[in-house]
């Protein structure tokens, strides 16, 4: 009896110090998706001067070039996906963010995305049989994540739930699903399995997705963004991020630099509207 009672008083001790080191105001989103949330364009001078130190980014793989270690916060300089991606609109988002929020607030940003890959790479239960017929070339980046990309969002996300609160969710996806009818189920399979295996309240978690590139710019998969409507349809606190205005790269699937800049505001303005809209913190 008197080890069941020193247990649990260890118990609470350690539910103290896990809570007391959690700030309130270290607001974490989690991106995942293919290239266009992995980063295709090249990074600019830019892009790299006059980042917040407040915007951080959790590295989610080793990288020695970078001096970044796996689960370990940074400035949020790109790359912010792995060590040789390019600009995501996670850049600007959080910087976005950031510009607009009070001084006492930090954003931190984990990116786990795999370009090429379709939505079935994050479906926990069903990643393997996918990646059983995925091509050589999307394989090497997979086994960065050791070979589940979903498994590595969680392994990160549970560690960064110690240190700040997850606030929502970016994704850009859909290229390589066109004309899946099923893609919005599946995209709420994988919201729902982060709400539970992260303890997430999906009321106070918002699902942000991102319109492919527009027909403005010759976006060669501009006729997904229906399947993006319909999105908030079967998640409730899904919210949809246009593309209209945002430049694209000259293969038609991807977004340029410029691009990637007005997207990531873009994503940033949304998420003012619906989590820090009058009332909400």
């Amino acid at each position: 009896m008197k080890s069941i009672k020193i247990s649990f008083f260890a118990a609470l001790m350690l539910f103290g110090t896990i809570a007391f080191s959690q700030d309130p105001n270290f607001h974490i989103y989690l991106c995942f998706g293919q290239s266009n949330m992995e980063g295709n364009a090249r990074i600019e001078a830019q892009d790299t001067v006059g980042v917040d130190a407040r915007f951080k980014v959790m590295s989610t793989i080793d990288c020695s070039s970078l001096g970044r270690s796996k689960g370990e916060w940074y400035t949020a300089v790109p790359p912010l996906c792995r060590c040789r991606t390019g600009l995501t609109p996670s850049d600007y988002f959080g910087r976005f963010l950031l510009a607009n929020l009070p001084e006492n607030v930090k954003v931190g940003i984990i990116n786990v995305s795999i370009g090429g890959c379709k939505i079935e790479l994050f479906d926990k239960e069903n990643y393997q049989t996918y990646m059983e017929t995925a091509p050589g070339w999307m394989r090497g980046m997979v086994n960065e994540y050791e070979g589940n990309p979903y498994g590595r969002l969680v392994e990160m996300a549970k560690l960064a739930q110690k240190d700040g609160v997850i606030k929502g969710i970016l994704l850009h996806q859909g290229e390589s699903n066109p004309n899946d009818t099923l893609w919005t189920q599946k995209v709420k399979g994988v919201y729902d399995n982060l709400m539970a295996d992260l303890n997430l309240d999906p009321k106070k978690t918002p699902l942000l997705a991102g319109e492919m590139l527009s027909a403005e710019y010759q976006g060669k998969c501009f006729a997904f963004n229906t399947f993006i409507a319909q999105l908030p349809t079967v998640i409730p606190n899904a919210h949809v991020v246009s593309s209209e205005g945002c430049p694209g790269a000259p293969d038609g699937l991807h977004f340029s630099a410029e691009g990637y800049r007005k997207l990531g505001k873009r994503y940033g303005e949304k998420m003012l509207e619906v989590n820090y809209a009058k009332g909400k913190k």
